[in-house]
């Protein structure tokens, strides 16, 4: 017997449709096995697709799987704010908070809503930093990216920052440079070989005055999509990172901003972070946005 299910393709980081980055969703994923949640994903060709089960557990509240075109992924920024923003219109939620069952852990969303207007505030994994690269791994990436190696910051490390699912920090000096960048896509799928890290998160301080803290690029082409267009596993992990090098100031145990990313794609859309900070560490990263539904339809299997 066949099932209806339904889908929706959600923008991310924003609220204008054909900005930010879009995610599928399917709502009601109970029966869907894990190849036809690959092909569902394929087939919308976004960087991530979110399934969201019910919860058999008192432990959390909704299970959510994320899928690129090519495999499962643990955790998805922009895909669980696509989800919850959904499930808040649809079931007519009101602001709280929920506890979401991922790959990376039980690990709470909060809703936020005033009438019509949502957003969406999730809390990531504890930080984890990965050895910094050393100068052979460094020209390679360079090389990989097709950046001038005088281009990268002083005194900023290349690094992987994870708060669930890894991404390579690569600081740099120019937000020309930045916006102009084509690297070389097999170089990049290599060097993920090498690391076994799929991402590549290039950011720059911005110096213009539109009161972003940030702007950035993310790569990813082991992953079956080349550009990722406003990304959450990069972002709140940069926090995270500014805050154990001393990079930015906290204020008051936080340190709060946003970020402008997928303008080169012209999919620009802004996400906010903030990050708990204590004894000089990071404790806790959350990251937020809005988000608005481009279509909904059904699906039948």
């Amino acid at each position: 017997m066949s099932k209806k299910y339904y889908l929706y393709q959600v923008d991310a980081f924003t609220t204008q449709p054909f900005r930010g980055n879009p995610a599928g969703v399917v709502l009601n994923a109970e029966g869907l096995t894990e190849s036809q949640m690959l092909e569902i994903a394929r087939e919308l060709n976004n960087s991530e697709t979110a399934f969201v089960f019910s919860s058999p557990s008192p432990n959390y509240d909704v299970h959510v799987r994320f899928f690129t075109p090519a495999r499962e992924v643990p955790i998805c920024g922009h895909a669980t704010i696509a989800t919850h923003f959904v499930r808040t219109l649809e079931q007519n939620l009101t602001s709280g908070r929920v506890l979401q069952k991922t790959g990376a852990g039980i690990l709470p969303v909060e809703i936020l809503r005033e009438k019509d207007e949502v957003r969406i505030v999730m809390t990531q994994g504890k930080l984890e930093l990965g050895k910094p690269f050393d100068d052979i791994l460094s020209r390679e990436l360079c090389a990989a990216l097709r950046l001038p190696a005088e281009q990268l910051r002083k005194g900023w490390p290349i690094q992987v920052a994870s708060t669930g699912f890894g991404k390579v920090m690569v600081p740099i000096q120019s937000e020309e440079v930045l916006n102009r960048m084509e690297p070389d896509w097999e170089a990049l799928c290599r060097l993920s070989e090498k690391t076994g890290c799929n991402g590549y998160y290039v950011f720059t301080p911005n110096t213009q005055n539109t009161g972003h803290l940030f702007r950035g690029r993310m790569f990813a082409p082991i992953s079956g999509v080349r550009e990722d267009p406003v990304t959450g596993n990069a972002n709140g992990p940069l926090g995270g990172y500014l805050v154990h090098h001393k990079l930015a100031e906290p204020e008051d145990g936080f340190l709060r901003f946003s970020a402008l990313q997928g303008e080169a794609m012209g999919r620009a859309g802004t996400i906010g972070v903030e990050v708990r900070v204590e004894k000089g560490e990071p404790t806790e990263i959350k990251i937020s946005g809005q988000a608005v539904i481009v279509f909904r339809t059904e699906l039948e299997l």
